[in-house]
């Protein structure tokens, strides 16, 4: 197989696991549509992970130097540790992440560091139980999530902190969530309402903008700016004054960074997506299951299919060129 890196550059490798989570958040998974009758993906419509070695290869000749295994919910996938350890160790990929939502995290991330996982981001809107519960979709408090935060910390492991943040739902805990991650030294991006899948009822009212964001923080701490000129940055990066904690800001709605994107995503299902945003992608299992499959057929067709994208969702969006029927965000991965 040839190896040659994409001319548009392609750094980030997503892969979704599992399109099932244990709760259902109003932004990503709402209860009205993803409730217990929900048709999620069969196991046996899932990726072999074997399957997932040649792509991973692939993806790393490409020049792909992270992976970030997400879902639903990547800690539901049965052999996830399994998985991590052939990453690190068959792969030699050196930074391998996790999102998660942190309910089930406290009892297996020791495992998972020892398998060879680098990263977490842990998804957290709230630390007020009813406001948190309100989120999340199942009326379940932070006290579990934190729990996990804590057991991440007293590993030493590299902590992030997603918070989605909504209008009228959640913005008052914006200084609260700020001041207890600080303390903690952990990094805590604030992301903007973005309108992914087509059930959470999106309206541009409920965005809650970064430099609003930025606003409130100002109001109580001083803050710098940690490069904010750089492309290879999704979050916006502040420092507090005389402090090593960051906060980031990821403003994908009022601010789109489409044009630096170097990210790919593979559904659980194998389906590659160039952007969150998608309408469609291109189905890899297919070919990995066709009678004539090869590896240098499966490079070529990745290094065009990449090489040959035009997303730019989120510029659109604010073009009032709107996209109907977008791939959800529980399949896809974040």
């Amino acid at each position: 197989m040839v190896k040659d890196k994409l001319n548009r550059g392609l750094t980030d490798l997503r892969i979704s696991l599992i399109d099932k989570c244990n709760l259902r958040c109003s932004y990503c998974m709402p209860k009205e549509i993803f409730g217990p009758n929900y048709q999620f993906l069969k196991r046996n419509e899932w990726l072999h992970f074997d399957e997932l070695d040649d792509i991973v290869e692939i993806f790393l000749a490409l020049g792909v130097q992270k992976v970030r295994l997400t879902g639903g919910e990547p800690l539901l996938r049965p052999g996830l540790v399994k998985y991590i350890h052939r990453l690190k160790h068959h792969h030699k990929v050196n930074d391998i992440s996790l999102t998660t939502n942190g309910l089930n995290l406290s009892k297996k991330i020791r495992e998972l560091k020892e398998a060879g996982l680098s990263r977490i981001t842990i998804s957290l809107d709230a630390l007020d139980p009813k406001i948190s519960g309100e989120m999340n979709g199942m009326g379940i408090g932070s006290d579990k999530v934190l729990k996990s935060v804590d057991s991440v910390l007293e590993l030493g492991m590299n902590l992030k902190i997603n918070m989605v943040v909504k209008r009228g739902v959640n913005e008052s805990e914006i200084l609260p969530m700020a001041r207890y991650f600080k303390k903690l030294g952990v990094t805590l991006r604030f992301i903007e309402y973005m309108d992914v899948g087509n059930h959470n009822g999106w309206k541009s009212d409920n965005v809650v903008s970064g430099d609003e964001i930025l606003k409130v923080i100002k109001n109580e701490f001083d803050v710098e700016a940690i490069d904010l000129s750089s492309k290879n940055e999704v979050a916006k990066r502040y420092r507090y004054t005389n402090s090593h904690s960051e906060f980031g800001l990821i403003t994908s709605v009022t601010k789109p960074f489409c044009g630096n994107c170097t990210r790919a995503r593979i559904s659980a299902d194998g389906i590659i997506f160039t952007c969150l945003f998608a309408r469609n992608g291109l189905d890899l299992k297919k070919i990995i299951r066709s009678k004539n499959y090869s590896k240098e057929l499966l490079f070529t067709t990745i290094s065009k299919h990449w090489g040959n994208r035009t997303d730019q969702y989120s510029i659109d969006r604010n073009l009032n060129k709107p996209r109907d029927n977008k791939i959800e965000m529980s399949y896809i991965g974040g």
